[in-house]
């Protein structure tokens, strides 16, 4: 049943058509919070939720289609703060919105366990959308959450039933504007004309150094303008004039271009000493500058954290709007469901993270050798037909990645029905972007690169990691094993650097038939990014009649070739090896029985899969009473110590790479069987009780 406004609401909704001192008390008391809670915990930004106050209230109030008694509403309008330091602007409008935020917590600004941490973070704050701070990372979210958005509008909207269809907007800073990702992100932005994304910039001329003039010159219209964006500009502090540019810029979506209004504002306003300088923008005021600032805005000196009740009046009118414009929009999807419950079950399922796990795992010829990339395009073709909202890319690379199924088509500006998007060559922004389309729901997002190009994509691994998404970042050519494009193709310290992610599993399967149990895994994860390790070569396909099951990939290490104890093995060694390295591991196995040396050889897929099993799983593995342990690797040899200990060895690399044929490569840098062995026998130990050991075998 729909909400209604009660007499009393309607005639303050009257009051409200034209902006009048209720709004303008509305904004400084945004303006009063932001300078209350920096102050109290004595650290903060109180420059920029100063500044923008009048610009995110008419947003907030007027625009924004959100319903606080619900923030999880699929249909709502996404509000991305990317200046993530002015994070006191979006709390203040959270609590005053009615949202579960409560006045406490503002109190609780930065301190330990509260809900308004330093930037906000998605998950811990009810209508936070992202995690922002690093700067550039919450306007690309925001393109990804667009693209998202207009991928879904397209699939399951019908002629009168738009049930999908809102406006994603981002308020982004100077900072912003000057990270390289931004660069990136506004250009496919605009080449994918993306008309429901809204910037609001706040232009306000100072950084942390000082004026922006010290390193920022730039023709930002100009900029945008090339990108092919709407382009505006305004008073930010004019609630008329940005409320005018609001209404243009979503009046513009039709003509399939995102929009940016620069609204000139000023720092720390209202500040009588420290608006318009950089010591309004990352620490507090000062208890004598906030009461002058009080004063100048004619607030009350002496009140802290105050909030009149015609503010909470206001503010409760447009939380009322929310609930009624989402009443309105479930009804119009009872009735969609009633004429396409198909699409209406899909939709459901989709925006609830639920996907098909039915999907046939690809077949592989034992004769053939197959790059694992190779069979990880076999794979998505099989999930692709299960998934109809996977949608994903590459880099650029899409042949080399082995990222694009047979059936789909490329998403274009003219046309958002495919599922396949081609990123450029922008892995930062591609990264952002899928995190973005993850944080919007309703999709499946992947992306492939190199494996060195994670480099440049890390800020946005990490915080994929951080907030708890699924995305699946595809890498291949993973190794010296790409060959002849050299020591800048080649990755080394990657494979580290990415395990060091927390609640980042990374997963390097060692042939055709594991690299389906990576994906099986990878999208089975709902509180986190999977990162895939691929080859570039061929690598030969384990005949699972005489090796343990691929499906043990799941548990992230297993005995792949468990110890054949004869009475003539009087010592034994265990071999530890990860994806293309897994072969070598089993001819040194063959090559120390020759030897009279017994090894297991254990593969190792995913250290964060292996490491969550229990200790009683970890010591069938590996037992404890085992220390002669080589572990094998083409790279970086740093952190194996955690499974080999004090008393073993790693064949892996302590230098770059070179160009050579991958074969000669291995050679050179002894990644080899014979290396392998020359490690076992320096640390091989003695079986106890070989007799015994053999009998009960």
């Amino acid at each position: 049943m729909p909400l209604t406004l009660t007499p009393d609401k309607i005639e303050t909704a009257r009051a409200v058509e034209a902006f009048d001192g209720v709004d303008e008390n509305s904004v400084n008391t945004i303006r009063a919070l932001a300078m209350d809670a920096v102050q109290r915990a004595n650290s903060g930004h109180p420059g920029l939720p100063m500044g923008m106050a009048d610009a995110a209230y008419v947003l907030w109030t007027r625009v924004l289609k959100h319903n606080p008694r619900n923030p999880a509403w699929f249909n709502r309008d996404r509000f991305v703060l990317s200046a993530g330091h002015g994070s006191m602007l979006l709390y203040s409008l959270l609590h005053l919105s009615g949202y579960d935020l409560s006045l406490d917590e503002l109190k609780r600004f930065r301190q330990l366990g509260s809900k308004t941490p330093g930037h906000p973070e998605v998950g811990l704050t009810a209508g936070v959308e992202t995690t922002t701070g690093p700067l550039g990372q919450g306007l690309s979210n925001a393109v990804g959450m667009a693209i998202a958005e207009k991928f879904l509008a397209t699939r399951f909207n019908r002629p009168l039933f738009e049930i999908v269809d809102h406006f994603t907007y981002a308020l982004v800073s100077d900072g912003d504007l000057m990270e390289g990702i931004s660069h990136e992100a506004a250009s496919l932005a605009g080449h994918l004309g993306l008309g429901k994304l809204i910037w609001l910039y706040d232009s306000n001329g100072i950084s942390i150094d000082g004026p922006t003039s010290l390193a920022y010159s730039e023709d930002t219209a100009a900029r945008f303008g090339a990108y092919g964006w709407h382009v505006q500009s305004a008073d930010g502090h004019d609630k008329p004039a940005m409320l005018t540019a609001l209404e243009n810029a979503r009046a513009d979506a039709n003509a399939a271009r995102p929009s940016i209004i620069i609204a000139r504002t000023h720092i720390g306003y209202g500040s009588p000493k420290k608006q318009d300088t950089n010591k309004a923008h990352g620490e507090p005021l000062g208890e004598d500058e906030v009461r002058a600032a009080k004063i100048n805005l004619k607030l009350d000196p002496d009140a802290q954290f105050a909030v009149p009740k015609t503010v909470r009046a206001r503010f409760a009118l447009s939380a009322d709007k929310g609930a009624q414009a989402e009443a309105a929009w479930r009804a119009l999807f009872d009735e969609y469901a009633r004429a396409f419950p198909d699409l209406a079950r899909e939709f459901s399922d989709a925006i609830a993270g639920r996907i098909a796990n039915n999907w046939s795992v690809p077949t592989f010829p034992l004769d053939k050798p197959l790059a694992t990339r190779a069979a990880s395009g076999a794979a998505l073709n099989a999930l692709a037909e299960k998934i109809p909202t996977l949608l994903g890319g590459s880099a650029d690379l899409t042949p080399s990645n082995n990222t694009q199924t047979k059936n789909s088509q490329p998403i274009t500006r003219a046309n958002f029905s495919g599922r396949y998007i081609h990123f450029g060559v922008r892995e930062h922004a591609m990264g952002a972007l899928l995190n973005g389309m993850a944080l919007h729901g309703g999709v499946v997002p992947y992306g492939g690169t190199f494996l060195i190009f994670s480099d440049y994509m890390r800020p946005a691994i990490r915080l994929a990691a951080l907030m708890h998404q699924r995305v699946v970042f595809v890498f291949t050519h993973d190794s010296i094993g790409l060959g002849e494009d050299g020591p800048t193709h080649q990755p080394i310290e990657h494979l580290t650097a990415l395990r060091a992610i927390p609640n980042l599993v990374v997963i390097r399967p060692a042939d055709a038939t594991e690299t389906p149990e990576a994906w099986r895994v990878a999208l089975a994860r709902q509180n986190g990014p999977t990162a895939l390790v691929l080859t570039r070569q061929a690598l030969p396909v384990l005949d699972r009649s005489q090796f343990a099951r691929a499906e043990n990939l799941a548990r992230g290490g297993y005995v792949l070739s468990d110890f054949a104890i004869s009475p003539v093995y009087f010592v034994r060694v265990v071999l530890i090896a990860t994806g293309s390295e897994v072969h070598l591991a089993l001819e040194a196995q063959k090559a120390l029985a020759k030897l009279d040396i017994a090894a297991c050889v254990v593969n190792m897929p995913s250290w964060e899969l292996f490491d969550q099993q229990s200790p009683e799983y970890r010591e069938s593995v590996l037992p404890e009473s085992i220390h002669a342990r080589v572990a094998i690797e083409a790279g970086s040899k740093l952190a194996w110590s955690r499974y080999v200990g004090e008393h073993g060895a790693v064949v892996g690399l302590d230098s770059f790479g070179a160009s050579a044929p991958y074969q000669e490569a291995y050679q050179f840098f002894g990644i080899t069987v014979d290396a392998i062995v020359q490690a076992a026998l320096r640390i091989c130990e003695p079986i106890n009780d070989v007799e015994a050991l053999w009998h009960s075998a």
